[in-house]
């Protein structure tokens, strides 16, 4: 029997399949998803490989399979191959999001193990030991203490009975004491204490919606469905009521979440009513081994309900009976790396073979999914009000030219200074938004105008004061602040721009009795540092957590009653077509964290531009006008959801040749695609045209990408990496979230 195998590489010219015999002794166990082991080229070691067809013969001389490792069902084989084509990857690097976490090195030496724990038993029973051959007292302690305690590690003997390792181990050499090494699971969630929460009463609203994603699942039929409710109309109790439903059918679940949201509450009240022993959690932070055990536990079918970020849709879950994909408006779900992959279009494809219903949810949806519930194709159940009966919070725009024509040159406004000297004396709790991190976002000379940019990237350094240091968002790269100008030793060096520090900083000067928490990507860099920022605000009842994105979605906090959104036009003056929704949505989505309880709640948005209309519709809360005004302006421009827009990028060291490359694509793409109504533009440098010492071009194509569209595009691809390329790496996206 003969196998075609994919072999384990990010090489293009490789993303094809080999033949290679299969051995007697594994054509009984090997079959079509088995990653196995194979001879490949003049390599001397040997190379990861996936089945993806078994045939009979071949017409070539071919090696043998050298060991098999880990099978992988037909159907996920089928995915990775579906999502290579659309996402223009090999197949391999797709199968990989597929595999056990953990086992994916080509070195079994390297690989995470099982995590085993040594314990201490008696090795014969009480009664039959002779003492009389025991000389310490230490020794005969230890048996005794083990007559009543077995089964404890030596840390845990030594902790509590002051007895040394040595002495268990000196009992070990006699043969009266034996230790025992037992496989542990590394569960996340263990340490986790969680109050048991009760099923809620469904509001008309909530219980209308919730029939209509019912009747899908007892049809057993697929539906896509948007759950478009206000921030606290109560979606979370939706999904857990559905969940339950499926459980009583003995089916699981896939929760997805934004990775910035995966917060503690969402695993809080999952917990709560299910348990942990039926939850699986899967996201970045968690560590490899812990990865490594949750992913068993589903393939198992020990977990039922797997909640995580967007690589969670891979889950080898078990008897799947919906999808929910909560907030899903937002960008983390499409990945910026190889492969560039859309969770909700992968969501899509597992639904519609598994005949189940995927549910979406979110308060500010997406423009092409709402797009595609006014053209029917997806099912829209509205939530119209909070389900606690709380009112929206008030919204106030303030305008920072009048701020500064008055001579308030602060980062805090009049009005919102009165709001947050109110919340402190009544002891309430305020939140304020700014989506940038650090202290200064540029330093630049006042004599000639240089700024320092990083060495590696075309962008400016940004000075964190906590540190001391200037750092590159982009690469990393860190170093010391500067007194003198590098281009003319003027000593005229200023520090411009606001993040998160300066803020905080500010803050404690404005405002020196109250307590202050930040939450950032520099805070949170420790396991389990979101959560306790989160806790600690909470419980600690802090007065101010000054924050970036990571406090605006999802978090439920009770004394919360007045926000702040420092700069809004951040996200608006961003190079993109996409700068409206995202102003919008982060605006409401931060104005939701105000007044979810009994308290009202009060919302600041301070702007340069308050009469732009995403900030004048997040006012009230508009969604549906916002939506009528953008997707007028998308369709005079012929943006998505009324074409595609397709970036083919080009990164590299060599210039020269990344031009050259640019232009043979252009002339390849004007070619291959000159029977579609398709737009193409020459090549050109991208916006941030260098990063990680990369040079960075782009070709960027305008048109409606149909199945034939997408194999031209594969095909022009292949051809590309036929062509003697030494240094340029070369990717193709569909409507990418950064088009920088």
């Amino acid at each position: 029997m003969i196998a075609e195998v994919i072999i384990d590489s990010k090489v293009k010219k490789l993303n094809r399949k080999f033949d290679y015999k299969i051995p007697k002794n594994l054509e009984d166990i090997i079959e079509i998803g088995s990653r196995v082991l194979v001879p490949f080229g003049n390599l001397k070691s040997l190379e990861q490989g996936y089945i993806i067809k078994i045939k009979q013969q071949t017409d070539y001389e071919v090696k043998e399979i050298a060991g098999l490792e880990e099978n992988l069902p037909e159907e996920k084989i089928n995915l990775a191959r579906w999502m290579a084509r659309k996402y223009f990857c090999n197949v391999s690097e797709c199968i990989k999001l597929m595999l056990t976490p953990g086992t994916r090195s080509k070195s079994k030496e390297d690989r995470i193990l099982e995590k085993t724990i040594n314990f201490v038993y008696l090795n014969k029973n009480y009664e039959e030991i002779d003492f009389s051959e025991i000389k310490g007292e230490k020794q005969k302690k230890l048996i005794e203490f083990l007559k009543q305690n077995q089964g404890l590690t030596i840390p845990e003997i030594e902790q509590i009975t002051d007895i040394s390792r040595a002495t268990v181990n000196s009992l070990v050499k006699k043969g009266i004491l034996k230790i025992v090494n037992t496989k542990i699971d590394r569960n996340p969630l263990i340490n986790k204490k969680v109050e048991e929460n009760n099923k809620l009463q469904l509001n008309e609203n909530q219980q209308e919606a919730y029939k209509n994603v019912e009747n899908a699942i007892e049809e057993k039929k697929f539906e896509e469905f948007l759950l478009y409710g206000v921030t606290g109309s109560g979606k979370t109790e939706v999904y857990l009521q559905l969940i339950e439903k499926v459980l009583k059918m003995n089916k699981s679940s896939i929760v997805l979440v934004p990775e910035i949201s995966l917060t503690p509450q969402m695993l809080d009240r999952f917990i709560g009513r299910f348990g942990k022993e039926q939850i699986a959690v899967l996201h970045s932070k968690l560590s490899i081994g812990e990865r490594h055990d949750e992913w068993n536990k589903i393939k198992e079918n020990r977990a039922k309900i797997v909640i995580g970020a967007r690589s969670a849709i891979f889950a080898p879950v078990q008897d799947l009976g919906i999808i929910i994909i909560d907030e899903e408006h937002d960008s983390s779900y499409k990945s910026e790396a190889t492969p560039r992959y859309d969770a909700k279009e992968v969501a899509e494809k597992i639904a519609k073979e598994k005949n189940i219903p995927l549910l979406l949810g979110s308060a500010t949806p997406d423009m092409e999914t709402y797009f595609r519930t006014e053209n029917s194709e997806i099912t829209k159940l509205t939530l119209g009000k909070r389900a606690n009966n709380s009112e929206l919070p008030k919204v106030e725009v303030v305008d920072l030219k009048y701020e500064l024509a008055t001579g308030n040159k602060s980062m805090i406004s009049t009005a919102l200074y009165k709001e947050m000297e109110k919340n402190l004396k009544e002891k309430r709790q305020t939140i304020l938004f700014l989506n940038r991190r650090g202290y200064s976002t540029f330093i630049m000379c006042r004599d000639c105008g240089y700024t320092l940019k990083c060495p590696n990237c075309n962008i400016s350094l940004t000075y964190h004061i906590s540190q001391n240091i200037l750092k590159c968002h982009y690469c990393g790269h860190v170093e010391r602040p500067v007194k003198i100008c590098p281009n003319c030793n003027s000593s005229k060096i200023r520090y411009f721009g606001t993040g998160t520090q300066k803020l905080e900083q500010e803050i404690k000067k404005i405002f020196p009795k109250a307590s202050t928490i930040r939450m950032d990507i520099d805070t949170v860099t420790k396991k389990n540092s979101h959560e306790k920022i989160l806790n600690k605000f909470k419980e600690e009842n802090i007065d101010i957590l000054i924050g970036t994105q990571m406090v605006v979605k999802g978090h439920h906090f009770p004394k919360v009653t007045l926000v702040g959104v420092i700069a809004a036009d951040g996200s608006l003056n961003q190079d993109d077509f996409r700068a409206n929704e995202r102003t919008y949505q982060i605006l409401t989505q931060v104005a939701g964290r105000a007044g979810r309880d009994k308290l009202p709640g009060k919302v600041i948005i301070q702007t340069y531009n308050p009469n732009s209309f995403p900030i004048e519709y997040s006012k009230n809360g508009n969604y549906d006008l916002f939506y009528k005004t953008e997707i007028e302006l998308r369709k005079q421009l012929k943006y998505p959801p009324f074409c595609d827009i397709i970036l083919v990028g080009f990164t590299g060291e060599d210039e020269k040749e990344i031009k050259n490359v640019g232009d043979y694509t252009f002339k390849l793409l004007k070619q291959s695609l000159e029977k579609y109504e398709i737009t193409i533009f020459p090549p050109t440098p991208a916006p941030i045209d260098k990063i990680q010492n990369k040079i960075r071009w782009r070709i960027i194509a305008k048109g409606t990408v149909t199945e034939d569209v997408t194999i031209i595009l594969n095909k022009c691809l292949q051809k590309l990496y036929t062509m003697p390329i030494k240094h340029t790496q070369i990717t193709i996206s569909i409507n990418p979230n950064n088009m920088m």
